[in-house]
């Protein structure tokens, strides 16, 4: 398990702080800098500036996505540290004037990087950490660290993150050795029960990771018109599904209302299925027609397509074959 300590502003932390309800925040990067140093479900702990200079929290890696400001409110909300956009505006703006970088225009709508995370968790003051030992107070970001359990610092992280992810990093570990890590796990004969994993995402996160991982285009249609995008899951949560990249579809909201309803589907081929019921219950729907056995477009990342199990269980579960 590694662990990354981003370095942050006090005044980010404290906002949040406040905020108990907020179970998912942006990390934002002003520069739009991609993020990779985690995997999902992996801690990232929060460090601050100077003077303060403390560990006061953590939570848990979601995944990244680079997306317009406008998009990373929508989504997050006061999940960003801020209470308006136009606070996040000036924020972002604070940080590209100390490093020298052009200033958000008025009416601008920039692509920031988001490094998304859940389930925060804040310590009193009086319940923060120093900074590792051996800080490197040259990291103007944060540093990553690997594999902390068996690393020197195991016993300054392992109290940290105990209390960022409820439990010891090794019991984790250890349980993960025999983790299912499919988009779900069927357990019996007849029920179907959600499988919490360390990879899952946020919800709020999942529509953005989606919208980065598609490049912003529609899986079925391919068109890139971001207002009318929409996160679909291909397994609902309703019956035990994730949210999890590989159980997720970016989809225009009119082909999303018909693959949630059978009418559309996707083959663990990747090809686009048309249901015959679709002429026969709305004559005039060529233009959804049209589109049966088109490729699907899929993430530049293989973990991130489609699961073929995901896919295989909405044609049997959801799709109108006849």
């Amino acid at each position: 398990m590694k662990a990354f300590v981003g370095v942050t502003d006090k005044a980010w932390a404290d906002f949040l702080a406040q905020r108990p309800h907020v179970n998912e925040v942006n990390f934002w990067r002003p520069s739009g800098k991609a993020f990779s140093a985690l995997s999902a479900g992996e801690p990232f702990l929060f460090k601050t500036h100077k003077p303060h200079d403390r560990v006061v929290g953590g939570a848990v890696f979601s995944g990244f996505a680079l997306v317009p400001l406008s998009e990373a409110w929508e989504n997050l909300g006061e999940g960003n540290g801020r209470e308006d956009p136009e606070d996040l505006r000036e924020a972002i703006n604070g940080y590209r004037a100390k490093n020298k970088m052009p200033l958000i225009s008025p009416g601008e709508d920039p692509l920031i990087g988001c490094i998304m995370l859940r389930d925060p968790v804040f310590f009193p003051e009086e319940e923060t950490f120093p900074p590792p030992p051996n800080w490197p107070y040259s990291a103007v970001q944060g540093k990553r660290y690997e594999n902390i359990v068996e690393h020197e610092l195991a016993d300054y992280f392992a109290p940290i993150v105990e209390r960022v992810l409820h439990r010891p990093p090794a019991e984790i570990l250890a349980e993960e050795e025999n983790a299912v890590v499919a988009t779900w796990e069927h357990r019996g004969p007849m029920f179907a029960e959600a499988v919490p994993t360390r990879r899952r995402l946020g919800q709020d996160a999942f529509k953005l990771a989606l919208l980065h991982a598609y490049d912003g285009r529609c899986a079925i249609t391919h068109r890139g018109v971001r207002p009318v995008l929409e996160a679909a899951h291909i397994h609902p949560v309703s019956s035990g599904g994730l949210h999890r990249l590989d159980n997720g579809l970016l989809l225009r909201s009119d082909v999303h209302r018909l693959f949630d309803l059978g009418y559309l589907s996707v083959s663990p081929q990747l090809r686009v299925r048309v249901s015959p019921r679709l002429r026969m219950d709305f004559p005039d729907t060529e233009e959804y027609r049209a589109l049966d056995g088109r490729e699907v477009r899929v993430p530049k990342e293989k973990g991130d397509r489609p699961s073929p199990d995901a896919l295989e269980w909405h044609m049997d579960e959801v799709f109108k074959a006849q």
